[in-house]
């Protein structure tokens, strides 16, 4: 059984119920900017790899041409989860555990069920042709001040405390989305899937955590990172 995301969405077994969340992280860059530290932050992890059953593996990043939408990216990863299993979900899932991500990027446009502007997270109405009728729960994801599991804490890596050299941007305090400029919001929709009895809420719910904390992680090393890929 493996867990499979076809552009953020994660079916993990069968079909029926679902928990549904719409995750929006704002970045202080552009959408230009953000495309180019999103494939840096690809290719760094792909290099950080591992196959102890954990960590992050890129299976495909390679150019790839659409008829309608021109030159784009196509994006493959795998996110092993092994080590983040509580106990009581060990019993009832593999021992190689992990979600898989591919997504066609066409920036601003992308053919998956994420989508960027620039803007503060303030489109409520971006998902509406995708899920209009779908009861869904938007959770804002702030690289400053949400926290982070302990065990991944950088101060280096912490928005709170770094400053760009290059941009100038950074030292992020709370409310810095309503002062910063500029500023982006990655819109992503996640649905989560799991059918087995008496698991379904729990493994669902789990499930959606690690999505949110692999969110808040990379995208605090991707701007933490920005003066190794901004510019010339």
């Amino acid at each position: 059984m493996a867990c499979c995301i076809s552009g953020c969405r994660l079916t993990l077994r069968g079909s029926g119920n679902m928990l549904l969340k719409e995750y929006r992280i704002c970045m202080p860059l552009t959408v230009e900017e953000y495309r180019i530290g999103q494939l840096y932050m690809i290719s760094k992890h792909s290099h950080e790899q591992s196959d102890r059953g954990e960590g992050v593996e890129v299976v495909q990043n390679e150019p790839y041409e659409d008829p309608n939408y021109g030159n784009g990216q196509l994006t493959e990863k795998r996110v092993y989860l092994n080590s983040k299993l509580p106990s009581w979900a060990r019993a009832v899932v593999p021992r190689i555990f992990y979600v898989t991500e591919k997504a066609w990027n066409y920036y601003p446009y992308t053919i998956t069920e994420t989508k960027y502007e620039d803007n503060k997270g303030s489109n409520d109405s971006i998902f509406d042709k995708e899920a209009k009728d779908l009861e869904r729960e938007v959770c804002f994801i702030d690289i400053a001040c949400d926290e982070i599991p302990e065990r991944y804490y950088k101060e280096s890596e912490d928005p709170k405390h770094f400053k760009s050299q290059k941009t100038g941007r950074g030292l992020l305090k709370e409310g810095w989305r309503d002062t910063q400029q500029p500023i982006m919001c990655s819109y992503k929709l996640v649905t989560v899937k799991f059918e087995v009895w008496g698991l379904q809420t729990r493994v669902e719910q789990f499930v959606h955590k690690v999505v949110r904390d692999i969110l808040l992680i990379g995208h605090r090393q991707a701007f933490a990172w920005v003066d190794e890929w901004y510019g010339p």
